[in-house]
This record gives structure tokens, C-alpha cells and sequence, in this order.
């Protein structure tokens, strides 16, 4: 029999209860919304103590940047799934989608991730190095289509967002601005990708 070293199991518990705080923190910002996030209510949701909460979390802050980085890494997981064709603007276009759904698919983590909904919340170099990650790979998708200005990787990201927010605003649960997804990367790619020389 092996036994584990005793900092072993300590260390397995105390990443198991930071798991089950973030999970209450997901579970409590998807029913009442970013802003709802109290440490008295999270701690309710957690079946522990706030004075315990800070076992795990040094702030509030803390959990915010953990809930980010779960959220970012989540979502440079996902772009780096999605498949590789030797079609750039299919794969422009898998992109494009899957970002759209992502983001409509759950409001509070886009809200975290994109539009800095928490006040006096900055997230920290390793949670922000995550997000990072994911433009990077927005970055290399769309220099292969022919894109390679930064201002327009930032119309782009303009776009695409746009696209998650008005229809997270004005049709929640429908589809009235994620139908357009194929619309607008042909009209981006028209206007912007140039044929490699």
C-alpha cells in the first residue's frame, strides 16, 4: 500500500472546498447575476461559515478571479477543440459561432470575461494571461484568412460581441442576432481579409 504524503490529502481537500465555494459562487451569479455575489450569501450556498470562506478566498476579488480564470480557461479550451480544416473561412466561421454560443449560453460568465461587469474587479496576470490565450488563437485564425491589422482584430471582437450582446439584451433565448453569425463574417471577410502574397 502507498501512502500519500499527509500534505497530500490536506491539499486535495482544501482545492475540493475552493471547488465547491466557486461552484456556489457559479451557481448563485447564474440565478441573481454578477452584482448578487456577497460573501454572506455565497457562503450560505457553500453550507459553510463566511468566516470560511476566506480559508480559501482572500476576498471577494479572489473568488471573482478564480470564477474568471475558470471561465477563460474554459473558453481557450473550447477554441483550441474546434477543428482545423484547410478552409480558413469555414473555420472563421466555427469559430465565429461557437464564440456566439458560448457567450449566450451563459450571461454571467460572458458578462465576467467580456464585459467587466464587476466593479473595481481587475483579474490577476495569471487569470488574464488565460483570455490572452483564447486572442491569440482569434489572432492566428484570422491571419489565415487574410486579417492582420490590429484595428481590425478589434472590429472583429467589436462585432462579434455585439452580436452576444444584443441578443443577450433584446431577444434572451432567441436567436434574432445569432442567426446573423454567417452574415457577418462573409461581410468582415469581404471588407478585410486581403490574399496572402
Amino acid at each position: 500500500m502507498v501512502r500519500q504524503p499527509s500534505g497530500g490529502w490536506r491539499e486535495a481537500r482544501r482545492e475540493g472546498a475552493r471547488a465547491a465555494v466557486l461552484a456556489a459562487a457559479w451557481e448563485l451569479v447564474r440565478e441573481d447575476g454578477l452584482t448578487a455575489l456577497s460573501l454572506r450569501e455565497l457562503a450560505k450556498r457553500a453550507g459553510i461559515t463566511t468566516p470560511t470562506v476566506y480559508a480559501y478566498f482572500e476576498s471577494k476579488n479572489a473568488i471573482v478571479d478564480a470564477m474568471f480564470a475558470e471561465a477563460a480557461r474554459t473558453f481557450a479550451d473550447l477554441k483550441a477543440a474546434l477543428p482545423t480544416t484547410d478552409d480558413p473561412r469555414q473555420d472563421l466561421l466555427t469559430d465565429a459561432r461557437a464564440f456566439v454560443e458560448f457567450g449566450v449560453s451563459d450571461v454571467p460568465r460572458y458578462q465576467l470575461l467580456f464585459q467587466h461587469s464587476v466593479p473595481g474587479f481587475v483579474p490577476s496576470a495569471e487569470s488574464y494571461e488565460l483570455a490572452v490565450r483564447a486572442l491569440e488563437a482569434t489572432r492566428g485564425l484570422l491571419a489565415r484568412n487574410g486579417v492582420h491589422d490590429q484595428r481590425h482584430l478589434d472590429i472583429w471582437t467589436a462585432v462579434t460581441t455585439g452580436l452576444v450582446d444584443q441578443q443577450v439584451a433584446n431577444d434572451p433565448g432567441g436567436d434574432r442576432w445569432t442567426r446573423l453569425v454567417d452574415d457577418v463574417v462573409r461581410m468582415f471577410l469581404a471588407e478585410f481579409a486581403r490574399p496572402s502574397s
